[in-house]
């Protein structure tokens, strides 16, 4: 298994040389990180759930590691978690089933 603890500090220190070489690359995207947080609708911790449930579907190991611990940090249970988690597994199997719905499509609309 991966060090995840690790990862996210080699993280940090990686985006932080990105910074260095491109800091609006890095102020924009904190710029749109902390903009949800503004709104006061969502709590941290519901954000934190759904950024879980995001980093599952785009497959992003460095989103899994920041949320995981922001998550916990802000008290989301591990049910917590693993709910938001099955959201991720049922869109996922959801966009499947539409995507494979195209792929039929395609087939009955191929002249041959």
């Amino acid at each position: 298994m991966l060090d995840w603890n690790g990862y996210r500090e080699e993280l940090k220190g990686r985006i932080g040389e990105i910074g260095k070489l491109s800091p609006d690359t890095v102020r924009g995207y904190s710029v749109l990180s902390g903009a949800g947080a503004k709104t006061g609708h969502l709590d941290a911790k519901t954000r934190e759930l759904i950024a879980l449930a995001v980093a599952v579907t785009t497959r992003c190991d460095g989103c899994i590691t920041v949320h995981v611990d922001a998550a916990l940090k802000h008290g989301a249970s591990r049910d917590e978690i693993a709910e938001a988690l099955g959201v991720a597994v049922a869109l996922n199997a959801g966009a499947a089933l539409i995507f494979s719905a195209r792929v039929m499509d395609a087939v009955a609309a191929h002249p041959g």
